[in-house]
């Protein structure tokens, strides 16, 4: 049975996904996933920036947060930091949102988790400070982050030391010193194993943390992705350069090439529908 897409029908799976529906049912995967399909097909119809959009774009975030619950849970013995991986998991839920399209014939959540997981794995890299820097100004960077991602969605464009300040509610000489510290890493390796120096056979954090799906893996293998990319066009190499190295929005690069958000939709999904079946044939 499809899902009707008003209002009341939004609110109340959305509520029910997050548990906070008046009978107290969570709603089932399936009625997640109906609604999310229907969603992101309205998503598709609309032209980015607009209300609606942002509505629609907004309902779907907090539809799917129960991904990132599930993704957290693989760090529950890092409970310490638990705000922290939930928040850099969001972030990682925004970008899949934002990147996915319903024509890819590939789930929501199967597109979606390695990106959140991908977001959370970075965050312990980058758990290692290589400088002591106050308590404080790692919990902004932290912050930051989020907000940097949710500024540059809202202006298609990178924000201001200004407009962070201001949304932030902190002096621009802290987001400065955020930034600056955010540089202040050493990066530890993902796969070192669990059990410490000594413990060669133990499994890695890569073992524990991987959701596996063999195409998003390729997908995400550059060295797979060269050659395949190398023998598109010359503009839909640009295209994807710009939406998938600059991060830039739809219209934003419709902007830049002349033509429509909805004609740059199109050819990035002509495009990645071609890598697809491409890397799959491959596989």
């Amino acid at each position: 049975m499809s899902l009707q897409l008003t209002d009341h029908a939004v609110t109340g799976v959305v509520r029910q996904a997050a548990g906070d529906a008046p009978t107290g049912r969570t709603a089932s995967v399936s009625d997640v996933r109906d609604m999310s399909r229907t969603l992101f097909r309205r998503l598709a119809t609309l032209e980015e920036g607009t209300e609606e959009y942002q509505y629609v774009r907004s309902t779907l975030i907090e539809l799917n947060t129960t991904l990132v619950r599930y993704a957290a849970k693989r760090f529950s013995n890092h409970a310490d930091q638990m705000e922290d991986i939930l928040q850099v998991g969001t972030i990682g839920l925004i970008k899949a949102v934002d990147r996915y399209d319903p024509d890819y014939g590939t789930e929501f959540v199967t597109f979606a988790m390695p990106t959140i997981l991908g977001e959370m794995k970075r965050f312990f890299r980058d758990t290692s400070w290589a400088v002591h820097v106050p308590r404080r100004l790692q919990e902004l960077r932290i912050d930051l982050a989020k907000t940097t991602e949710a500024l540059a969605a809202e202006l298609d464009r990178a924000p201001t030391v200004a407009e962070l300040s201001a949304r932030l509610e902190v002096p621009e000489e802290e987001v400065i010193e955020a930034q600056v510290a955010a540089n202040a890493h050493t990066a530890g390796s993902i796969d070192a194993q669990i059990g410490g120096d000594d413990d060669d056979e133990g499994p890695s954090w890569t073992h524990r943390l991987g959701f596996t799906d063999p195409a998003l893996e390729s997908v995400e293998n550059v060295t797979a992705l060269a050659p395949l990319i190398a023998g598109l066009p010359e503009r839909e190499r640009a295209i994807l350069s710009m939406r998938f190295g600059a991060d830039m929005t739809q219209s934003a690069i419709g902007a830049e090439l002349g033509v429509s958000q909805m004609h740059v939709s199109r050819i990035l999904t002509r495009t990645l529908a071609r890598l697809r079946r491409q890397l799959l044939a491959d596989a």
